[in-house]
């Protein structure tokens, strides 16, 4: 594999100690030693660069594949279809649990147990959560799903690395049942009340509640029910005790939504993308079910597709009780989805909230975008905005990115504008403020596909020294507002 130096400032795309973390996969190297896979590997334009095709759902299921045997020593396959993993990503996620275990917030359960034992739900015909959970951590896992099909790949797939068998255990939901949890969530208006600020952003971030924030926005597919099999409650077992859950939802409400993003091809049935209130309906289930079994988990864990459900999801986690609430994100290429975790166990350690920290890091959703209108669009409509309050603008089309710089005296001038205004008791004024010795901001503002007609505009300041407390919030609330007056087909 050839080694990739990150840039400094460069956003994260990988956990630290994620394989490929500075060493992305190679497909030249790939393609030479797996014959099965060199068909699907073109080199760009310059010759130089090789690629495949990822709307290829046979390109991107046997680089898995091959990714799997290189770097893991895993044999596996699924049948045409069936949802493809992509290693970086999953690797990810097992990390963040990683590092969710190893912190002393919330406390190791004592019991007769030796090792880590996780519990996926849904884990399909790939069974890559436990596969990975299993060769780079040793950890145990119970891997549930409810098709035929699933199950018997999931079965084939571990049956193909007897050196695991003895860490995984593949169990039947049964479909009978419908899952119906005793603990409903209550989605009136006003229900969750008001709270502070919290940070999203922050991959650290570490919500003590109850604190449930206001104001949300809210996704069509809020306050559906789901009422489909079960998904902890009904199968977990009575007296076991897991160390952590964690799930790849379905998405989506419907499989043409599901299908929308034409640069990818990642398969997938509809049981895997698609249920009634999409991920919202799943994941609040999974909340309901974690009222019932709370401290059977030490944490409970799941993936996220929108950070408009990840808001609304919070909130409903606070009504219920948890002790703790942890978010980070994962980015892979353009697309970037949310990890959220609770835990219903006494915490071991204090912590100080999010909000009270500086936020370094601010995003949200630019929604309504016609089909004419793409990511370089939005950046360019970014770079005229710094320019035209007179910073320095520099686009990077390649990484999707826009580096700012403004000087002192620009971020003094627009806090004396918005204190002129009558807003300045929104954002405090620094010490360095009053007394004039100001330094240069810099920050990145970056975009990441969510689904088609929707991204995610991300600001990021690149230094830790901020020369107006402040200053980045309201800028960056303003390049919202811009952004959102020229692109969101609702504001219009």
């Amino acid at each position: 594999m050839g080694h990739k130096k990150r840039k400094r400032g460069e956003r994260a795309t990988t956990h630290p100690r994620n394989k490929y973390f500075d060493n992305p996969p190679d497909f030249s190297v790939l393609a030479s030693k797996y014959s099965t896979f060199a068909p699907y590997v073109f080199y760009s334009g310059d010759g130089r660069r090789p690629k495949i095709d990822w709307t290829d759902f046979n390109a991107t299921r046997e680089l898995t594949r091959v990714l799997l045997h290189h770097d893991h020593g895993l044999n596996w396959w699924i049948p045409d279809g069936q949802l493809c993993p992509t290693v970086p990503n999953r690797s990810n996620y097992i990390h963040w649990i990683e590092d969710l275990l190893s912190s002393d917030i919330v406390p190791k359960v004592q019991d007769d147990r030796n090792c880590i034992r996780g519990f996926d739900i849904g884990t399909g015909a790939n069974c890559i959560y436990p596969l990975l959970g299993a060769s780079l951590m040793g950890w145990k896992f119970v891997g549930s799903d409810v098709t035929d099909v699933a199950l018997e790949w999931a079965e084939k797939n571990l049956k193909s690395n007897p050196h695991l068998s003895e860490l995984i255990e593949i169990r039947r939901v049964n479909m009978e049942n419908p899952s119906s949890s005793k603990e409903k969530l209550n989605d009136e208006p006003g229900k969750y009340g008001q709270c502070k600020d919290v940070d999203f952003d922050n991959a650290d971030a570490a919500l003590i509640g109850p604190s449930p924030p206001s104001h949300l926005p809210v996704h069509p597919g809020v306050g559906k029910i789901y009422n489909g099999p079960p998904i902890l409650v009904g199968v977990v077992k009575d007296g076991e005790k897991f160390d952590f859950c964690m799930c790849n939802p379905p998405f989506f409400e419907t499989m043409e939504e599901a299908g929308l993003n034409p640069k990818t091809s990642c398969g997938g049935t509809m049981q895997e993308m698609v249920c009634p209130g999409g991920e919202n309906a799943f994941i609040t289930r999974i909340i309901e079910d974690s009222v019932q079994l709370r401290e059977s988990f030490r944490w409970y864990t799941s993936m996220v597709g929108r950070k408009t459900n990840l808001k609304v999801l919070i909130s409903k986690l606070w009504e219920v009780g948890a002790t703790i609430v942890k978010t980070t994100d994962f980015v892979q290429g353009q697309t970037c989805r949310w990890g959220l975790a609770w835990s219903f166990l006494p915490l071991s350690k204090k912590m100080v909230p999010s909000h009270m920290a500086e936020k370094n890091n601010m995003s949200f959703m630019l929604e309504g975008l016609q089909r004419h209108q793409s990511a370089i669009d939005v950046l360019q409509s970014v770079e005229s905005y710094f320019c035209s309050i007179g910073a320095s603008s520099k686009l990077d089309s390649a990484s999707f990115n826009v580096d700012v710089t403004l000087s002192g005296k620009q971020c003094k001038s627009i806090m004396k504008t918005r204190s002129q205004n009558g807003n300045e008791q929104d954002i405090p004024i620094s010490a360095n403020y009053c007394s004039g010795q100001l330094n240069d901001m810099r920050l990145r503002v970056s975009v990441f596909q969510q689904i088609p007609g929707t991204l995610l505009v991300r600001g990021s300041l690149l230094q830790k020294e901020i020369p107006v407390s402040g200053a980045f919030s309201f800028i960056f609330q303003q390049l919202q507002e811009v952004l959102k007056s020229k692109f969101s087909k609702s504001t219009r």
